[in-house]
């Protein structure tokens, strides 16, 4: 009998998940496995409906090498995404066909559902023998589950965060730091036009590494991020200091969307998601106006947002996303399930998938980071991993 295996993306979008899909699929293609691609990540099996053949259509696609051949030139996911999460599903993103349906498990206190035994239903009905989800640390937290529920599961960590539990990097974290560092030094130019104090706001949501290692290498004047709550007017007279030192009398600086200010909290808007998240995103903007009004100085903000992970991934994200494709599909044909491909030191690895919930990546302050200028700081470079993770 074929082995067929499933593969889906979840979570945000980044850059280097089609290779990875191509990988994986030719790989599979290759040992004579079926491969069934998921759409719109979990909600593609929490909204699939055996008796509804227009579902399958849409959420439930069969790879062949023609649909994945060209794939690896383009940014993005071809299967689309989700943030659904199975375990936690609030009455409006309930299917109706799964409304007092005999597979919800109620969650009283948070006003849920579980529905992970439906989930399980639909892989046993699509003959599904494996599972590969690519995703970050939310997004794994059901194959997590599923893994728990006996089901076999190999993933891929990927978030342009790089702050998945178990691996020194993910996949879409290079080319969102190439992007922050182009974007940060083509800004450098209005900026400096106009003698003002620039603001750059990146994504990381709690892990500020992707503000570190961006404003590291584009040697912005003090860097904020979420590890370390940050004195605004200490801020304000640093970047002063800055402006008055640049021949150009200018001053840039990057913070990240998780920043939290001394006394403050953290800036977040709307309603929590599926897995418990509030959208962050604005303490750029914030801080910004509190520099204008400290010091008289004029600024420029600019949140990157989504252009960060917009577009095709660079040499190393293509790399890595590729290699953690064709490590996957080796784990499968050795029969080695419940588990998460990993780098660890520069090579190549696997971990127990259940490490994703054991812990938190945030950034290593006393290694890289000088909690009193704002500043990135690596004490020593001895030793240290290429992306000081």
């Amino acid at each position: 009998m074929t082995l067929t295996i499933g593969i889906l993306t979840g979570g945000g979008d980044v850059p280097g998940l089609n290779p990875c899909i191509k990988s994986v699929v030719m790989g599979a293609l290759e040992l004579g496995y079926r491969v069934i691609g998921i759409r719109r990540g979990w909600a593609g099996l929490l909204h699939y409906n055996p008796d509804e053949p227009s579902t399958r259509d849409y959420y439930i696609r069969e790879l062949h090498a023609e649909d994945v051949r060209t794939i690896d030139r383009t940014g993005g996911t071809v299967l689309h995404t989700s943030r659904t999460n199975p375990q936690r599903v609030s009455p409006k993103d309930t299917p109706d066909f799964l409304k007092n349906s005999k597979w919800g498990k109620p969650i009283p206190e948070e006003g849920k559902t579980d529905y992970t035994d439906y989930v399980l239903n639909v892989l046993g009905h699509l003959g599904i023998d494996v599972l590969v989800p690519i995703g970050g640390d939310d997004t794994l937290s059901f194959a997590v589950r599923l893994h728990r529920e006996g089901f076999p599961v190999v993933a891929i960590p990927k978030t342009m965060d790089n702050d998945v539990f178990g691996t020194d990097y993910c996949i879409g974290f290079s080319t969102a730091v190439t992007r922050s560092v182009e974007f940060i030094t083509n800004m450098r130019t209005s900026v400096g036009s106009h003698e003002r104090i620039g603001v750059v706001e990146l994504f990381g949501r709690y892990c500020g590494e992707t503000c570190l290692i961006s404003g590291y290498l584009a040697y912005v004047d003090r860097a904020v991020i979420p590890e370390v709550p940050f004195d605004i007017q200490k801020l304000c007279d640093f970047l002063m200091y800055d402006k008055r030192n640049n021949p150009s009398n200018y001053a840039i600086m990057t913070i990240s969307e998780g920043a939290i200010m001394e006394g403050g909290e953290m800036f977040v808007t709307g309603e929590a998601d599926a897995y418990g998240h509030r959208k962050l995103g604005g303490i750029g903007m914030l801080v910004s106006e509190e520099i204008k009004r400290r010091t008289g100085q004029n600024t420029m903000y600019q949140q990157l947002g989504y252009l960060m992970r917009s577009g095709a991934p660079d040499s190393l994200d293509r790399m890595v996303a590729m290699s953690f494709g064709n490590l996957a599909i080796q784990l499968i044909r050795r029969k080695e399930t419940g588990k998460m491909v990993a780098l660890h030191g520069g090579k190549y690895t696997t971990v127990p998938v259940e490490i994703v919930m054991a812990g938190r990546k945030r950034v290593d302050v006393p290694s890289y980071y000088d909690i009193e200028t704002y500043r990135p700081r690596v004490k020593d470079f001895m030793g240290v991993p290429m992306f000081l993770s």
